[in-house]
């Protein structure tokens, strides 16, 4: 009966810690600006010392979306902060102009980690379906002068991270239509037509360029991959391309194949994915 209670009472304790942890709200911080744009990141922390610094894309087809959608703010919870990053939209600017934003972002807070209160060198991106791609290329492509660019003030800090966490995203616009469904189809060619200024046919240099899959080499951190194998939006071989890719190099990389699982939703934000994310990150980057 004691160690029942026992048992009770430090789930309790664990669900009140994790509740306070997660109510923070966020402190939003200018990190650059590019003519007009004045681009912002929301910063989530926890409660304790964070385990490392989750550097969020959000999606929404390169064209929509806004760094409110944190799908995986539950991690605040499991004691990691979370910077929720503004990029350029492809309806105010074409390819790079996203990966310059993200990349300007996190040289920003590893610029003022101190002050703010995050590792500097446990740092991770992620994100999900446009965010998903995009948090890919800008996790593989540390030095490649064509994505740095030239956006913030902080350009003499380094833009690498330690860890990727990949939610259904793209990773080789070389390939991504014909991979496609009918419905894909319908998203992807008005998408790609604004993010690159045509068809990856048509500027086959810029879209190698955005494909991860082509930057991929044997010094890249750990990628975690998730995507649900009834995705109708993203083709689910995106992932496969990526995470295959990145096997043959040496890399560590878990690739989770979500049954039943279509272009987002719970099943990628249950507290047993959360748990999952948790534990890879953990692994990945160590105590």
């Amino acid at each position: 009966m004691k160690n029942h209670l026992r048992l009770v009472a430090g789930l309790f304790l664990s669900c009140l810690a994790s509740a306070a942890n997660t109510a923070v709200a966020p402190r939003t911080l200018e990190f650059a600006s590019v003519g007009e744009h004045r681009l912002k990141l929301d910063l989530y922390h926890p409660a304790t010392p964070p385990a490392g610094l989750i550097v969020w894309v959000h999606g929404g087809a390169w064209r929509g979306g806004s760094r409110e959608g944190v799908e995986i703010k539950g991690l605040v919870g499991l004691g990691w902060a979370i910077a929720s990053v503004d990029y350029r939209l492809s309806t105010q600017a074409r390819f790079p102009a996203q990966i310059h934003d993200i990349k300007a972002a996190i040289r920003f807070l590893r610029a003022h980690a101190e002050e703010l209160g995050l590792p500097p060198d446990r740092f991770v991106i992620a994100g999900s379906s446009a965010g998903g791609h995009l948090a890919a290329l800008a996790g593989v492509t540390d030095g490649v002068a064509e994505l740095e660019g030239e956006v913030g003030l902080d350009r003499s800090r380094s833009s690498r991270v330690q860890a990727i966490v990949d939610l259904f995203g793209a990773s080789n616009l070389t390939t991504i239509l014909s991979q496609s469904t009918p419905h894909g189809l319908s998203m992807r060619v008005p998408a790609l037509e604004l993010l690159l200024g045509g068809q990856p046919d048509q500027v086959p240099a810029l879209a190698r360029l955005a494909s991860p899959v082509f930057h991929l080499d044997a010094g890249d951190p750990p990628l975690l991959l998730l995507h649900g194998d009834q995705d109708p939006q993203m083709p689910p071989a995106q992932s496969a391309e990526l995470a295959e890719a990145a096997r043959r190099l040496g890399l560590k990389v878990e690739w989770v194949v979500v049954p039943g699982a279509g272009h987002g939703g719970p099943a990628f934000t249950s507290d047993a994915q959360l748990r999952r994310i948790d534990a890879f990150l953990r692994q990945s980057l160590g105590p």
